[in-house]
């Protein structure tokens, strides 16, 4: 059983930067997708973005040219870099890793494993 933790959200100003960490304990970080969602209030939970066991990336159009994963297999870390963040980016972030190792389709990875979420608010 794996477990993530989340760190990093905070209250910024609309255009600030933010980055967000998630570490992973439990079993081989290295073989399987790793993604962020995010729940708005009155909002469903939604994708973000996530990256596979190989580096391919796939990015919500919402978050695109904006945001940047980045994982480090060594040391079971993986980041999400929030760039020119916008209100609408308000919410909380969740961590999660994928179903299956190996992953390599072409469409983004299910998820079976989540952590406790971190906040992030974004003033205008």
């Amino acid at each position: 059983q794996v477990q993530l933790i989340e760190a990093g959200g905070g209250l910024v100003q609309a255009g600030d930067s933010l980055r967000l960490s998630c570490i992973a304990s439990g079993r081989t970080f290295s073989s399987y997708a790793m993604g962020w969602f995010r729940q708005a209030p009155g909002k469903e939970r939604e994708f973000v973005v996530a990256i596979s066991w190989s580096g391919r990336t796939y990015y919500a159009d919402s978050v695109k040219g904006r945001f940047t994963i980045s994982r480090g297999n060594a040391a079971k870390i993986m980041y999400l870099q929030m760039d020119n963040v916008k209100p609408e980016d308000t919410a909380v972030y969740y961590c999660a890793e994928g179903k299956v190792p190996y992953y390599s389709g072409s469409g983004r990875p299910d998820f079976g494993s989540w952590g406790q979420g971190t906040q992030v608010t974004v003033s205008s």
